[in-house]
């Protein structure tokens, strides 16, 4: 199509939309609200905690670690044992959600990781959640739990060697042109292995411990963790200026001009941690303008994938809120919740009575296919509804409640918090049209035919 026809077409469509917006309808209201609602709470919850420490340590994966250990351990000629085990593993260990996932995923692919390796670490970071899965036993069942942390981790390897099937062309190519580039990074070459590692867990230390959801339960480990969060952060805290004056060569004095406002605040306001972590982001972004062409690198690189990244979550934030509302809010997505709880039950007479069937009304066909369009639903709806940590648990409980079947929900279990409209629009961004599609094919099919048949053994 002609660039000036697509225009056209683009102009013609949004003219249209904005004529017959409904903008006097209760239900567009509140969907719009709920979209606002949705986007201030991403704002609040995750952006501060979650996204920027995962941005900085993104870019610091692309800058200070050599390209010849991303390609020894997850790079297309890697034994396949050992990447796909370093990535689960690594995503596992991460335990964050599916927006905070991306930039660390983007900078390990764009460092030369393989494309298996590297969709095993996508899927795995979100999903495979231990305190999730814990709390997914104790409130949904030991069967969910242990259906969910069994599908989570074969689906990471099983979605990751498809993914390099698929692409198989590309990736020997890939492989091809590795053997043939010098690999000795400007960087990464004369810095220890082992610097690098410390530097790089100080900060993952303050993105896992920082977002530490709160436990169902006030008692046990998890919750004698949560307690003391904020203790173990500053620990991190603490270890990264370490790291700054040891290994990135930063004075001493400067660091500790960028701590002590940090402290001052974690001090004067301590029912406010946030407000301290805020002040200790914005310190380490000014400490990247005190360095040499590594620090000033790694601003760029940090710069480069918020930049990416921000516009095309908060856009894919605003549009889930509008069709399906925010987790816990009230009926007022463009989507009923009524439909979806319908669309999920263990049988079609809900839906029926939607669309005004006489009760006990029995259509053949619908019942024959029913199992297969609930566990798909499910797996669809999952993928595109946002889930912060923790929340798909009580989400999934009501839907329980309310009549959905144990397939259904263990295929949303699955699907949901690996994928979300936002996360989608920044998979595209870093692996164009076809991988996406592929993936969030491929982990919506997986998930629904697991559904099918952890139902079918449960019937």
């Amino acid at each position: 199509m002609p660039r000036e026809l697509k225009i056209l077409v683009w102009l013609v469509a949004a003219f249209l939309g904005l004529y017959f917006l409904p903008v006097d309808a209760a239900r567009f209201q509140g969907a719009v609200l709920e979209a606002l609602k949705l986007a201030k709470w991403y704002a609040r919850e995750h952006v501060l905690l979650c996204l920027v420490p995962a941005f900085f340590i993104a870019g610091a994966i692309g800058v200070f670690v050599s390209r010849n250990a991303v390609m020894k351990y997850l790079g297309p000629k890697a034994p396949a044992w050992l990447s796909y085990s370093v990535a689960s593993v690594s995503g596992t260990v991460l335990a964050v959600c599916s927006c905070t996932v991306l930039p660390l995923f983007g900078s390990i692919y764009h460092r030369g990781a393989g494309l298996g390796p590297a969709i095993a670490f996508l899927y795995s970071g979100p999903a495979i959640n231990v305190l999730a899965i814990v709390l997914t036993a104790r409130i949904l069942g030991w069967r969910l739990g242990l259906a969910r942390a069994v599908g989570a981790v074969a689906f990471s390897v099983v979605i990751g060697l498809l993914m390099h099937l698929l692409f198989l062309k590309e990736e020997r190519a890939k492989a091809a042109q590795a053997r043939t580039v010098h690999m000795a990074d400007e960087h990464g070459a004369p810095r220890p292995l082992g610097q690098t590692a410390l530097f790089l867990f100080s900060m993952v230390g303050i993105l896992v411990f920082a977002n530490w959801a709160r436990p169902q339960n006030a008692s046990g480990p998890w919750a004698a963790i949560f307690h003391v969060k904020w203790v173990v952060t500053a620990a991190f805290g603490l270890l990264l200026g370490v790291c700054l004056v040891r290994f990135l060569r930063l004075k001493p004095w400067i660091v500790a001009s960028a701590a002590l406002p940090v402290v001052a605040l974690a001090l004067l306001l301590p029912g406010h941690p946030v407000v301290a972590f805020t002040a200790g982001a914005a310190g380490l972004a000014a400490l990247t303008f005190r360095g040499d062409a590594e620090m000033t690198e790694w601003r760029e690189q940090t710069w480069g994938f918020a930049k990416q990244v921000l516009p095309l979550l908060f856009g894919g934030v605003l549009a889930a809120g509008l069709f399906l509302g925010s987790p816990g809010g009230k009926d007022a997505g463009l989507v009923p919740n009524a439909w979806i709880q319908a669309l999920v039950g263990d049988s079609p007479q809900a839906l029926l009575s939607i669309l005004g069937e006489p009760e006990g009304t029995r259509i053949q066909w619908l019942e024959t296919i029913w199992p297969l369009w609930t566990n798909l639903f499910a797996s669809i709806t999952g993928a595109l509804m946002y889930f912060a940590t923790l929340t798909e648990v009580p989400i999934v409980r009501g839907l329980l409640d309310s009549g959905m079947g144990q397939g259904p929900a263990l295929a949303l279990l699955l699907a949901g918090p690996a994928l979300s409209l936002p996360n989608m629009l920044v998979i595209h961004s870093i692996l164009g049209p076809r991988k996406t599609l592929a993936f969030v094919g491929l982990v919506v099919v997986l998930s629904a035919a697991t559904g099918m048949a952890f139902g079918a053994l449960g019937s």
